[in-house]
């Protein structure tokens, strides 16, 4: 018996649990299973391509970045939940990273039943669409928006941001389930390499980016980008 989400569906099988919820069928655990293993790798991937990319075009964030890092741990010791949540500006990198390449370029929800909303009638069984992409790059709630600025997120700014135009996990009782997991991903990711290594764009980084337009968001190529050890050892990745 273990604690996880795959011991939790497989127990929803139990007669106990079956006279007062709805069992998952095998077939319903399964996919399941494979969706937790795409949303939560490929998803949290594509962010981290992200994020290397604007810290490889953006020097100063990056050293920005790495100063805090080393001030928060020295001696290049392991992160822990704790120190990472003191990092305020490696927050701020995330989230505007998140904004500028939301993985779910729009969200989609069926309705339930017919309502009216703002004048609008939306009749039960509609697709309604939300334009995560678009909404982050509205100049109307985002002053330049195609610049990368982490300082939107700092704490001063962060209650003047209208929480239903930055989604890059949905909001609502329907949100990402995985989206405090993703986050600490990120952040140990990028703090662990940080750490150790710089990103410096090379010939072969496409700059600016060109985006696929289908699924997820991802670059129309791979990032390529050149890795620089901080003791000077340079190699490429």
């Amino acid at each position: 018996q273990r604690v996880d989400f795959l011991q939790l569906m497989i127990n929803s099988q139990n007669s106990k649990i079956k006279e007062s919820h709805k069992a998952l069928s095998d077939v319903e655990i399964v996919a399941q299973s494979i969706n937790f293993i795409f949303a939560g790798y490929e998803t949290t991937s594509s962010a981290l391509s992200f994020a290397s990319y604007l810290l490889a075009i953006h020097p100063d964030v990056q050293k920005k970045l790495q100063d805090e890092i080393d001030a928060t741990l020295s001696n290049k010791v392991p992160a822990t939940y704790d120190t990472l949540l003191q990092m305020e500006y490696l927050d701020m990198v995330v989230n505007e990273t998140l904004r500028l390449y939301p993985i779910a370029g729009r969200l989609e929800r069926v309705c339930k039943t017919d309502v009216e909303i703002n004048g609008v009638f939306i009749p039960k069984g509609t697709v309604v669409m939300v334009p995560t992409f678009a909404l982050h790059k509205d100049p109307k709630y985002w002053p330049e928006p195609e610049e990368f600025r982490p300082e939107r997120f700092s704490k001063k700014n962060q209650d003047s941001i209208n929480p239903y135009v930055y989604l890059p996990f949905g909001n609502g009782p329907r949100n990402c389930i995985g989206m405090r997991l993703a986050l600490i991903n990120m952040k140990v990711a990028l703090v662990r390499v940080l750490q150790n290594f710089s990103f410096q764009p090379c010939k072969e980084t496409q700059i600016p980016l060109k985006l696929c337009k289908h699924g997820l968001l991802q670059p129309e190529n791979p990032i390529l980008l050149k890795v620089v050890s901080r003791d000077e050892t340079i190699s490429g990745a």
